[in-house]
């Protein structure tokens, strides 16, 4: 029961930040890689559908084994994003350096957990 609530609190998650990638794109425009083809917003929307995709392997138990390796590999590949915030905004005032600063050494933590749930989905 406990291993679900914890997958059920990632999905969640990755429920909210897929929405919002949608509901407020803007801010995440601003933090793609420009050395990425395509306009920003399509992948904002792009990254967006993957997470609500990812969140719904992991909020089922059949799909959670591979949706939590997903999770995973998910807030790796969203690393570079978060160097670029970090280093866009570091010219900002202390909040907001703060904050792009902190999510840095937060994807570690993020990683962690979607091997957690992989593991307990698979039984290990």
């Amino acid at each position: 029961m406990a291993e679900d609530r914890v997958a059920r609190a990632l999905a969640g998650l990755l429920v909210t930040s897929g929405v919002a990638h949608f509901a407020v794109p803007r801010g995440f425009d601003s933090i793609v890689p420009r050395s990425l083809p395509g306009s920003a917003r399509a992948w904002t929307y792009a990254s967006g559908a993957v997470e609500l995709a990812v969140a719904a392997a992991v909020a089922s138990p059949r799909t959670r084994r591979v949706g939590g390796l997903m999770a995973a590999g998910l807030f790796a590949a969203v690393f570079p994003a978060n160097v670029k915030m970090a280093y866009d905004w570091r010219h900002r005032p202390q909040p907001f350096k703060g904050v792009a600063y902190g999510r840095l050494p937060l994807q570690l933590p993020l990683v962690g957990w979607a091997l957690y749930v992989s593991k307990r989905a698979a039984g290990e």
